[in-house]
């Protein structure tokens, strides 16, 4: 592996997260121009469902693959502050990848509902609970609405790298 770039499949599951990510933005923010119980509503909730399943596993892949290589320096290095900020805000998106898609695996086993799979249907995590549906829906809702914040720190953070700072940042991930 070079020591300047990620290998080429933390670079491809980066980007292929990231593509994923909005997908199951976009399905949920445009779901309702649909009418509820409408075909196009419901296509687009279990889309939904399936690109955030595909992120968790595609998360799980991507700690995988970074616990075994070393991450490319940052040319200059960064004060300690940034370094540390930065380990905060990748942490807490890597909670949000694992954690939303874990929610909604959970919102629909509490609801008694198939979890759709790409054909494929998932076990449920836990029995019917409709107590617990309206806390994992609200939790769900909240970090979804953090991940955005959480998405635009980390795109400022690498174009201020790339445009201010001028370091490899943002070079790190990109392909050869």
């Amino acid at each position: 592996m070079s020591t300047s770039r990620y290998s080429l499949p933390t670079i491809a599951l980066h980007w292929l997260t990231f593509l994923l990510i909005i997908g199951v933005y976009v399905t949920m923010e445009f779901r309702g121009s649909f009418e509820r119980g409408s075909p196009e509503r419901e296509l687009m909730k279990t889309v939904h469902y399936m690109l955030g399943l595909t992120v968790l596993l595609l998360t799980v892949a991507r700690i995988w693959f970074r616990s075994r290589q070393a991450y490319p320096a940052i040319v200059p290095q960064p004060p300690v502050w940034q370094h540390k900020l930065a380990a905060l805000v990748h942490l807490a998106l890597y909670a949000m990848m694992l954690g939303l898609p874990l929610l909604g695996w959970l919102i629909l086993s509490a609801e008694g509902k198939v979890i759709p799979f790409w054909g494929l249907e998932l076990p449920a995590l836990i029995a019917p609970n409709e107590e617990l549906v309206e806390i994992f829906e609200d939790l769900h809702e909240l970090v979804a609405d953090a991940g955005y914040a959480l998405i635009g720190i980390h795109a400022v953070a690498a174009i201020y790298h790339h445009h201010i700072v001028k370091d490899n940042t943002l070079l790190r991930m990109k392909g050869k």
